[in-house]
């Protein structure tokens, strides 16, 4: 008997642009001045992207822009996430029952550890100047640099579903 094989193609896969953003700006401020250079109209979403990550709940802030005009989509969402881990030192002489405490960096998509945030952009069929807003980025001075992230590298695409 004959061996069948099962090909799954990556079709299933949105297509989206992503662009990285250099910034040590808090969220909010940036999502201001992305909306005052941009023209947008970012808005913080209810809930955060939130992960399970050693029994421990890690959050990313995300900002949205629905423009309907364009059927066009615009997230800005955290790269970095810091927590703490809390060790238990057992037996350790006089001070056993002591714990100690460790602040840890997790990140949005972990083979992209340099970026501080990412504005993902979402189209259905309309042309989106990518470049345009990649040089609109730049100008503002608080950025340090913005560019635009190959989705082909993106190991972790199932981490930037935000529906």
């Amino acid at each position: 008997m004959g061996v069948h094989k099962i090909i799954l193609d990556d079709d299933f896969l949105e297509d989206f642009s992503l662009i990285a953003i250099h910034c040590s700006e808090e969220d909010y401020k940036l999502a201001y001045l992305i909306n005052s250079f941009l023209g947008f109209r970012l808005g913080r979403m209810k809930e955060d992207v939130v992960f399970t990550l050693e029994e421990t709940e890690i959050s990313f802030p995300i900002f949205q822009f629905h423009y309907e005009a364009q059927y066009t989509q615009y997230y800005l969402v955290g790269n970095k996430c810091k927590w703490e881990m809390k060790k238990e030192n057992e037996g350790m002489g006089l001070f056993g029952g002591s714990g100690s405490e460790k602040i840890v960096t997790s990140y949005l998509l972990p083979e992209l550890e340099q970026p501080d945030y990412f504005l993902k952009i979402e189209s259905d069929g309309t042309q989106v100047p990518i470049r345009k807003y990649i040089a609109m980025i730049n100008e503002i001075n608080q950025v340090i640099s913005a560019y635009e992230v190959d989705g082909d590298k993106i190991k972790s695409n199932n981490h930037l579903i935000f529906n």
